[in-house]
């Protein structure tokens, strides 16, 4: 599913750092065994480590001694032999360096395995049957579990390179004068506690904006995909306001994102730059308690070549590798959400009471006090509407022009958000949820496109057989169209098709589909009264809920409910029921009832007798 973006308010009111710091603490449970079941493999990289500190601390102290001993004090040869030390020394680090790279492989792939292994299991057991579910299983049993692995290895490398580099020059510079910690140190603390104190709070922001990135994304291919959705039920307005407002929930969260990120560069250049800086103004000081010219360039060795270099790969392996390794590995420790039972309903429609009947059936669509209104201080089209739609109902929805039906519609498909109140598909918040899996939708005005009536038929459901594609030809009507098209496999050209034509192939398209939820907009409104209740027929019998918003008395009265809507005032209930109690439904059916038929004269005289004027003779 893809998640809702976090809240304008969300990015300030330490939501996001809670749950940062609590995925923090799931992931060091399972971690901590983690490591203290491979303390074989660390003790190697310790010892490894450790000819790297040897290499650090000898290049500084080298060059501080090739100085004062050799070439300032007129000794070229001792120089020489101390710069030949340093060189010396970077021979066991190079094969530190190997040794580190084979325990690594012991460290890394273990943890691989294990993600691949827990993914594997949580998807036979807790996702098997949800074909929904299978993407996200095979992303976290492929792709995140190589995240994972590589922001596993980078931090490591980066960890420990930084531990023993900044303790080899630590040492080098305390053993060169212990004043220069004084200066060395304050400004390398602060800077690293500064971007320390960064993490959690650029972990939530991050997430804010791959949560309101991936909404956005979301939204924009669903509406999309639903272009002609949109405009035949009246909902661009509410889809652009709906867009405007992911769009700026994503600049809020990227602001906020580029506000930390501004600290985080401040943090490193405080512990990165400003140490050398300090150095130089400190120099005349220090050299008049002791430190030698010697001992003044190696300090700024150590610094430049050392200690900057090993805390920039630290500080960049903990905020991006590490950010995107902490993400990784709190979805595989996350205990598996299942969706919630859907829960009983009480409702005038259903029966069953508090006292322990039987529990209401699970409802296909819902909608809760909802009220929708196409701005601010605009009066509600939907005022705290309650709706309940079962497995098997047949509603029919009627109303006079404007009064809201297309809107109903277009709230009920997810089309356009409530202004209050919630949708539920399937006994869930129809937020998140995949609306083709749910619901299909035809419009007055359905789309044909140009290919086969095979593949126009297929829109819906790809893989359909073609005795699902016979059943729905058959059952809506098609039989005549399809001969005279040449068959199913014909090329089709939409500008040579009636509107009544177009909207039986979208008929027959809605027959093949298999989303529990069928809500056609006056999509037979091109179609003759015959032809018309064949295909509502047949597809009541094939939808598992079916929404008719009727323009005829005839769809009406062929369904088991019927609702009826004026502005904000509806009334629901059986035809008969109707009839007897609202009076625009009495109306309605008043407006829709045929004309009297009226004989023309010519056919009276004809009939009166030989077309001739009564009393002529």
């Amino acid at each position: 599913m893809t998640r809702a973006p976090a809240p304008v308010s969300a990015l300030s009111d330490g939501a996001g750092p809670r749950r940062e710091r609590a995925a923090l603490r799931r992931v060091a449970a399972e971690g901590l065994p983690f490591l203290r079941a491979r303390a074989r493999v660390l003790r190697g990289l310790l010892g490894w480590s450790l000819l790297e500190f040897a290499q650090t601390f000898a290049g500084g102290y080298a060059v501080a001694r090739a100085l004062d001993d050799g070439f300032l004090a007129g000794e070229t040869a001792t120089g020489m032999l101390w710069l030949a030390l340093a060189a010396v020394a970077v021979v066991p680090a190079f094969l530190a360096q190997r040794g580190v790279f084979a325990g690594l492989a012991d460290l890394v792939e273990p943890l691989r395995d294990g993600l691949v292994r827990r993914a594997t299991a949580h998807a036979l057991t807790t996702e098997a049957g949800n074909p929904a579910a299978g993407t996200g299983a095979v992303s976290r049993v492929t792709h995140q579990s190589e995240i994972a692995r590589d922001g596993w290895a980078g931090l490591v490398l980066a960890l420990r390179g930084f531990v023993f580099t900044s303790a080899g020059a630590l040492a080098g510079l305390a053993a060169l004068s212990p004043l220069l910690l004084v200066v060395v140190l304050p400004p390398l603390l602060l800077g690293i506690g500064l971007f320390l104190a960064t993490l959690v709070p650029m972990g939530a922001r991050q997430r804010d904006y791959l949560d309101a990135d991936e909404a956005f994304a979301a939204h924009t291919g669903r509406a999309t995909a639903a272009l002609r959705d949109i405009a035949a039920t009246g909902a661009a307005g509410p889809m652009a306001e709906r867009t405007r407002e992911l769009a700026e929930a994503q600049t809020v969260a990227a602001r906020s994102l580029a506000r930390w990120s501004a600290l985080r560069i401040t943090a490193l250049a405080i512990g990165e730059r400003l140490p050398p800086v300090l150095l130089l103004a400190a120099a005349p000081r220090l050299m008049d308690h002791g430190l030698t010219t010697g001992g003044l360039i190696g300090a700024f060795t150590y610094l430049t070549t050392s200690l900057a270099p090993a805390l920039n790969a630290l500080l960049a392996a903990l905020g991006t590798a590490g950010g995107r390794l902490l993400v990784v590995l709190d979805r595989f420790t996350e205990r598996a959400e299942l969706p919630p039972a859907p829960a009983a309903h009480a409702s005038g429609n259903t029966g069953g009471g508090a006292g322990g009947g039987t529990p209401a059936p699970a409802a296909r669509a819902e909608l809760r006090q909802v009220s929708f209104a196409y701005g601010p201080r605009a009066r509600p089209v939907l005022d705290r509407l309650d709706l309940r739609l079962l497995p098997g109902d047949h509603l029919a929805v009627v109303g006079p022009s404007g009064s809201g039906k297309s809107t109903l519609v277009a709230v009920l498909a997810g089309l356009a958000r409530p202004t209050a109140g919630e949708v539920r598909w399937l006994g869930r918040p129809a937020a998140g949820q995949e609306p083709t899996a749910v619901r299909t939708l035809l419009p007055q005005q359905p789309y044909v496109f140009t290919g086969t009536l095979r593949d126009n038929l297929r829109y819906l459901r790809p893989g359909a057989p073609d005795g699902d594609l016979m059943a729905a030809v058959t059952a809506i009507g098609l039989d005549a169209l399809a001969e005279r098209l040449g068959g199913l496999d014909a090329p089709l050209d939409p500008r040579r098709l009636s509107q009544g034509e177009r909207q039986l192939i979208a008929l027959g398209r809605a027959h093949v589909a298999t989303a529990p939820l069928l809500v056609l907009d006056e999509a037979t409104s091109h179609l003759d009264p015959a032809a018309e209740a064949r295909a509502e027929t047949a597809l009541a019998a094939r939808a598992d809920t079916l929404v008719v918003v009727a323009h005829r008395l005839s769809s009406a009265r062929r369904a088991a409910r019927v609702l009826v809507m004026d502005g904000t005032r509806t009334e629901e209930g059986t035809p008969d029921e109707l009839l007897t109690r609202s009076a625009l439904f009495r109306e309605l059916t008043g407006s829709w009832a045929p004309p009297p038929l009226v004989e023309p004269a010519a056919a009276r005289a004809t009939r009166s007798g030989q077309g001739l004027p009564s009393g002529s003779g």
